[in-house]
């Protein structure tokens, strides 16, 4: 059995963010994936904010079954890589971010 020791709300700009999974802690922020979606949030755990957005829609054709989404975040912690994969997906994408101008 578990016990639930504390919960976050996790809102955007306009409404709170739900149907958030596959969880992954990464340089202090929470990366979730967004169900159903091609989003990952990127949370303040101190405030529930999402403080960015990651858009994955580019790195799969977008799928006619609904199942096929993306739904798999990994961080390698020792490299700093994170990658990202989703159901019927055949392959695992390494992102890497471009600092802003």
């Amino acid at each position: 059995m578990c016990n639930l020791l504390d919960f976050l709300v996790c809102s955007g700009r306009l409404s709170d963010v739900r149907m958030l999974n596959e969880l992954e802690w990464i340089d202090g922020h929470i990366y979730a994936n967004v169900w159903q979606t091609p989003l990952i949030a990127i949370i303040d755990p101190a405030s529930g904010l999402v403080v960015k957005w990651i858009d994955v829609r580019s790195l799969h054709p977008l799928p006619h079954d609904m199942n096929a989404t993306p739904n798999g975040i990994a961080y390698d912690p020792q490299q700093h890589k994170l990658y990202v994969t989703g159901k019927l997906w055949p392959v695992l994408y390494e992102i890497a971010f471009i600092p802003a101008l």
